[in-house]
């Protein structure tokens, strides 16, 4: 499929969202056009909003590739939410226990628990699909009820502290640098460089998938397991591991709010990002690349639903979400149609 085909999808689809939404904004008896600048001014045309929006983009990222990954090799991961809320919470309690280490080394230590605490968790999908054939949908989903369950267990009873339902705040050298850092202008938004390691790991699941036997051995058995199978690939191996790497990025977009924001876990923090990763990846179109311009445009949907709150309900934000996937699905759908004519 050529670029410009393969570009028709996502756009026609914010086409779609586009109309859809100023015919919801009518309905509220307001002017589209007022409310799309004023969304655009809150989120594009300042430089907190550009922070806000690079701050909700960095977890949205990769949540994305935790559901692009597996989709390649012909997995369905709905667990990025457990996941991701596995992976926060190791790398809090590291955090919190790395005082004495020097700044990079405790921040690598923290990343690393957040990576091995979200791919164990997805490891026991990928352990049920590989020994015993346990669909991937249905153990994922029922895994992010067990880690809601499994985090309020431990937290209730042997990490919230006291006076707050939080962990203890990381040392401050397992702390990531905000971008204000980098960029003044930026001073008094959440973004961090949490954002570097998420589009740092957009490229190198590119190169993985590629450039790599690992990557070919995915997509060979995402298009079709016989034909794999046939040529010797270990289906059950390539499952597991594809899974348990879905995980780990899952894991790695907690370090967003734990690591570059609050320095604590918090249950419910994850404001649904695991679920909405999937919208990435499908907008998208599980191409590791472009799982950056669509947690952008979904990160701005979520900070301009706030902008534009007091002209319109935040739910309309929700209603687009949906629209752009559904758009995305059909014209993906038709596209294959004519490929295939």
């Amino acid at each position: 499929m050529t670029m410009r085909r393969a570009l028709l999808g996502p756009l026609g689809a914010l086409l779609v969202a586009t109309a859809v939404g100023s015919l919801l904004v009518l309905a509220y008896g307001q002017a589209p056009a007022q409310v799309w600048m004023l969304l655009l001014r809150g989120t594009w045309g300042n430089a907190y909003g550009i922070g806000q929006v690079l701050y909700k983009a960095t977890p949205l990222m990769c949540a994305g590739l935790a559901v692009a990954l597996p989709l390649r090799a012909g997995l369905f991961n709905i667990g990025a939410e457990g996941q991701l809320t596995v992976g926060a919470l190791a790398a809090a309690v590291v955090g919190a226990h790395a005082a004495r280490l020097p700044a990079p080394l405790a921040i690598l230590l923290v990343i690393a628990a957040a990576a091995l605490a979200g791919g164990a968790w997805a490891s026991i999908a990928g352990g049920l699909r590989t020994r015993f054939g346990a669909h991937e949908v249905i153990t994922t989903i029922m895994l992010n009820f067990l880690a809601a369950a499994l985090v309020n267990w431990l937290g209730t009873r042997w990490l919230y502290l006291r006076e707050a339902q939080h962990t203890a705040e990381l040392a401050a050298s397992a702390r990531l640098p905000r971008l204000a850092v980098l960029a003044s202008a930026l001073h008094g938004s959440a973004a961090s460089l949490a954002l570097l390691v998420a589009l740092a790991l957009c490229g190198a699941a590119a190169w993985l998938l590629f450039r790599t036997r690992l990557g070919f051995e995915m997509r060979a058995v995402g298009l079709s397991p016989l034909a794999a199978e046939t040529a010797h690939i270990a289906l059950g191996r390539t499952t597991f591991v594809a899974l348990a790497l879905a995980g780990a990025l899952a894991g790695v977009g907690s370090i967003a709010f734990v690591q570059g924001y609050k320095y604590y876990f918090e249950e419910g923090f994850t404001g649904g990002v695991g679920y909405m990763g999937i919208a990435v990846a499908v907008l998208a179109r599980n191409h590791p690349l472009a799982i950056i311009p669509a947690a952008l445009f979904f990160g701005t949907l979520s900070q301009g639903g706030l902008v534009v709150n007091f002209l319109v309900p935040k739910e309309m934000v929700d209603v687009l979400q949906a629209v752009v996937i559904v758009a995305v699905a059909v014209a993906s759908a038709q596209l294959g149609r004519r490929g295939r004519a």
